[in-house]
């Protein structure tokens, strides 16, 4: 089981980083990730039937990610329709793709070859990815397009003084972003050798809740570790839903634990459980109250 939690943490870690550029960086909050993440599973799933190679099947749902977030960006910076209804928007037009893509709503695919066909452990294969992932995230932000992406979610008034298109910075972002979800379905779909149309819903919420919950554990170090929120808020997240499930809740009640845990994180995270209790009680004894004027 724990090695399940594991590799399942780990393939939404990609999703979470994802997730990352749009909500901690760009401060957009895309909701076209529930689209792209099946679009990429959709991809795969109908390369591998025709035969291609699974390396390339993921190359090419990064790519098909990357478009779905260019529609996103075009919408909002172009034709000025806000973050979150352009991410709607494309959303549930991706459902409506997907289904096209492969034909109905769900397609497994046991007897193809994936990235998990060779004689490496799922484990290390799945780990692998992600830390590849991260490390070329954390590279990019320490470039000069990284520290602009950066300031765009800062401060976009001073990156308008640099001369610097905004609104192409900002779509670039956010293709980014979803070609890292889209590759993350990629590779859920290798995993469990199949794609779902539905596979996306919530998705959003789920890169949100691992991400808060990753920096609610690291906001109590001295070292900020940046991208390192997203890979073990995802593991922290898939343990307490498997954790929650083993303690004998339904299936049926997934979604109101996943509810739960995004209320807790964020409540850990704003501070909401810290108490103040200067002068609160008074237990025993009588308080002296001094007078400071003199008769």
């Amino acid at each position: 089981m724990i090695g399940g939690v594991l590799e399942q943490g780990f393939i939404f870690s990609i999703m979470a980083l994802g997730v990352y550029i749009t909500y901690k960086i760009l401060n957009f909050p895309d909701m076209s990730v529930d689209g792209t993440f099946p679009l990429g599973a959709s991809v795969t799933a109908m390369l591998l039937i025709k035969g291609a190679d699974p390396v390339f099947a993921c190359i090419i749902s990064i790519i098909a990610g990357m478009a779905a977030g260019l529609v996103t960006g075009i919408l909002h910076v172009k034709f000025k329709i806000t973050n979150l209804l352009s991410g709607i928007l494309v959303m549930l037009g991706l459902y409506s793709i997907n289904l096209r893509i492969m034909g109905k709503s769900n397609t497994p695919f046991f007897t193809e070859k994936t990235i998990f066909s060779a004689n490496a452990p799922s484990i290390v294969v799945i780990i692998s990815l992600a830390l590849v992932v991260k490390v070329l995230l954390d590279i990019m932000f320490r470039t000069k397009f990284g520290f602009i992406l950066k300031a765009t979610g800062d401060n976009p008034n001073m990156v308008t003084t640099l001369g610097v298109d905004i609104g192409m910075i900002k779509i670039i972002g956010i293709m980014i972003a979803n070609g890292i979800v889209a590759l993350s379905g990629s590779v859920m779909a290798q995993y469990q050798r199949f794609s779902d149309v539905g596979m996306g819903t919530g998705v959003m919420v789920m890169g949100l809740a691992s991400i808060i919950m990753g920096e609610s554990v690291l906001k109590a170090l001295p070292i900020r570790f940046s991208t390192s929120c997203a890979l073990l808020g995802s593991l922290f997240y898939k343990g307490s839903i498997a954790a929650a499930l083993r303690a004998g809740l339904p299936a049926t009640d997934l979604r109101l634990i996943t509810s739960v845990i995004v209320i807790a994180a964020l409540v850990i995270y704003n501070g909401g459980l810290k108490m103040k209790l200067k002068g609160s009680f008074n237990l025993g004894g009588v308080k002296t109250v001094t007078n400071s004027k003199s008769v």
